[in-house]
């Protein structure tokens, strides 16, 4: 079984747990419940550690590209380079910069349209996989598979224009 040592983390995954299971299962005899709630919390803590290794993922590419002495900057703000949020001191450092956010940005374009829309709703607008097919119309397995195809996809076009982790 996963630990979360986050403690906020960790009671947000009881949290949308008791949820799910108030919502999926609420007419369920309560001596279900107790088996139901382990299942649906298991479940919730897996999706949990498989968010956060695919945020981790696009987090320590795009960190590559800001400061290092900056500790507590979101490598993700760095995307916002057009309304100034982030950007480096030096100006070779920033031209690089803004030229990889391009390229990125270009490759994210060149996405399907459903891998596209199911990337930026989980990984930069942070949703959580229910959400995501919620919105998109389509089944929570939908959404992972067009996630990771897109997270695939944008690896390989990266890595084969030069970029690296």
């Amino acid at each position: 079984m996963f630990a979360v040592r986050n403690e906020e983390s960790a009671l947000d995954i009881v949290q949308d747990s008791m949820m799910k299971l108030a919502e999926k299962y609420g007419d369920r005899p309560a001596e279900e419940l107790p088996m139901l709630f382990q299942r649906i919390m298991q479940n919730t803590i897996r999706d949990y550690y498989r968010r956060s290794k695919v945020r981790s993922l696009w987090t320590t590419l795009l960190s590559s590209f800001s400061s290092a002495d900056d500790e507590e900057h979101d490598p993700l703000e760095t995307l916002e380079v057009e309304s100034g949020s982030y950007t480096p001191n030096a100006p070779d450092a920033q031209l690089e910069q803004t030229q990889v956010l391009g390229i990125i940005e270009k490759e994210i374009k060149l996405l399907p349209p459903r891998q596209r829309e199911a990337f930026l709703m989980r990984y930069w607008e942070d949703m959580d996989v229910a959400e995501t097919a919620s919105a998109m119309g389509c089944s929570e397995g939908s959404v992972k598979t067009h996630c990771s195809r897109a997270t695939h996809a944008l690896a390989v076009a990266l890595k084969a224009k030069g970029i690296t982790l």
